[in-house]
């Protein structure tokens, strides 16, 4: 089990993206202030830099607008984007970190062992079993080569962009043999009011993902479609509103710990 607790909200980068509250994205402040609103799993965005160091960082480009890879890991630090293994360090061992992998252009031709992937599998080595992880992408050939490293304790799970219909992405989940898949809100159907002969619920879509022994997160709901996905039993919701989406599936979390106490007492 990836998840503890259904739903498991998730901050997308930290406390959301862009600058939500005035902390920017994929910071500690961002981070800590997903933690301070209770949260007990972040999303992080890593991609590689010029001398091969793992960043934490979502776009390619710094935000003056150079390319990421080209330049090095403390030319990066001194524009803020931070380096991926002390942010680790810093962050509360029981938290869960899912971790986005961005692979990039330069991985299509530089040598394999520059490449995002190798870069990513060591640091897996020295995270795995020391938090909760779950390790994303949309890249299925990296995620292909991360499951073949066969690391204990570190679930993989394909996210597929906005517009990838869920028909395909579950299939092609269980066909990689991942752990999780990973879709955007709209691909769950909330928007349409009759579904197409094609479609499912999103407890139908749940439920055959589970079927195939997959997690479910959805990425980027809003507060009343976190509720609805909340209510059709998926795992996890990535979110850039926090406060919203904590009061909106409160009554889900509380009913998911209601059990738990029985058991307890």
């Amino acid at each position: 089990m990836i998840f503890a607790t259904t739903p498991t909200v998730v901050g997308h980068r930290g406390f959301g993206a862009g600058d939500p509250g005035g902390y920017p994205e994929n910071t500690m402040a961002s981070c800590q202030a997903a933690l301070d609103c209770g949260l007990t799993w972040i999303e992080l965005d890593v991609q590689r830099s010029a001398d091969g160091q793992l960043v934490v960082r979502h776009d390619p480009v710094t935000p003056a607008g150079e390319l990421v890879v080209s330049r090095t890991a403390a030319e990066l630090a001194a524009a803020g984007i931070l380096p991926f293994a002390p942010v680790m360090d810093a962050l509360p061992h029981g938290v869960g970190v899912n971790i986005d992998v961005k692979t990039i252009v330069e991985d299509a031709a530089d040598p394999a062992e520059r490449c995002t992937g190798p870069l990513v599998g060591a640091a897996l080595r020295d995270l795995a079993g020391s938090r909760p992880l779950l390790v994303t992408s949309f890249d299925p050939a990296l995620l292909v080569y991360l499951r073949d490293l066969d690391l204990p304790d570190v679930p993989l799970g394909l996210i597929t962009a906005q517009g990838f219909p869920a028909w395909h992405a579950l299939p092609a989940a269980r066909g990689l043999r991942l752990s999780a898949i990973s879709m955007h809100a709209a691909a769950f159907g909330l928007q349409r009011d009759v579904p197409r002969a094609v479609d499912r619920t999103p407890a139908e879509l749940i439920e055959r993902a589970h079927q195939a022994g997959l997690a479910v997160m959805a990425w980027c709901p809003g507060p009343a479609e976190a509720a609805r996905l909340a209510a059709a039993g998926i795992d996890a919701v990535c979110v850039n509103d926090v406060p919203g989406v904590l009061a909106a599936v409160a009554p889900e979390l509380a009913a998911a710990a209601a059990p738990r106490r029985a058991r307890r007492g």
